[in-house]
């Protein structure tokens, strides 16, 4: 079952305008907040949603109940992240406000909110196919545990890390969503195969120890992933570089690709 839910990522300080506001006054907010829509309420009662394209060449003092958006898609906190991303994804809406039963607003929750939610999940497949790969590289059977890692234990096998996931890990380890880490513990070494950013925000908070899939194998052998790591230099997490959001390789291509469009 998913444990994420809604009530975990959605925005509980939600802007909103008046049913019986102005344009205008919608016209401003978005000037002064930076958003491109707002939920519509009379009282606290959720009657619509009102976007910036819903503005266009309406006079600034309409009333904003006469072009809002009356078919309405809302979520429930209790919904799982993964039915809140098909609901968003599906219907191309970029925000969906949250309800309780009396349609009453609690809170917004965006596909930003889903992506951040969806970043660095752990399948028992992930775990079982690098099981399957240890087996066919180096013919060692290994066995699956499921307990605690001491943080100083671990030996990093990823240079890089970014700072904008590591603020949503650390966002996840304080409300208690973080998936367990994946590491090979062999003789004399823990290895950590999968959760970088989970370990480092960690050791940021004051961790000590994190949830792990546990992959024991008990050959004395040198893997190919700690030959790597001993190339790049890491020995603990402190030698991990993070990197800000605008050195982020996905950002660095889109802005080539602007430039040559341009």
């Amino acid at each position: 079952m998913d444990k994420k839910k809604v009530r975990d990522y959605m925005t509980y300080d939600v802007v909103s305008v008046a049913h019986d506001g102005i344009v205008k006054n919608v016209m401003d907010k978005i000037q002064t907040t930076n958003h491109d829509g707002f939920p519509v309420l009379e009282g606290n009662k959720v009657v619509g949603y009102i976007s910036a394209r819903d503005l266009l060449f309406v006079p600034p003092d309409t009333q904003v109940d006469k072009v809002m958006s009356k078919d309405l898609i809302v979520a429930d906190p209790d919904m799982s992240i993964t039915d809140a991303a098909r609901v968003i994804f599906r219907s191309g809406i970029q925000k969906l406000p949250v309800v309780d039963e009396k349609t009453h607003l609690i809170g917004i929750i965006s596909n930003s909110d889903v992506i951040r939610s969806q970043i660095e999940r752990v399948s028992p497949e992930k775990v079982f196919n690098f099981m399957t790969t240890l087996k066919k590289l180096y013919n060692v059977d290994s066995t699956l545990n499921r307990g605690t890692i001491p943080i100083s234990d671990l030996l990093p096998t990823q240079s890089k890390i970014y700072e904008d996931e590591l603020e949503g890990r650390i966002y996840e380890i304080r409300k208690g969503l973080a998936e367990p880490i994946i590491v090979v513990r062999r003789p004399g070494k823990t290895i950590l195969v999968d959760g970088h950013h989970r370990a480092v925000a960690a050791k940021r908070m004051g961790i000590t120890a994190l949830d792990a899939y546990i992959i024991d194998i008990t050959q004395d052998i040198e893997l190919g992933m700690e030959r790597t790591a001993h190339a790049m230099n890491l020995h603990t997490l402190d030698d991990i570089q993070i990197l800000d959001y605008a050195r982020h390789p996905l950002v660095a291509l889109t802005h080539r690709m602007a430039k040559k469009s341009g």
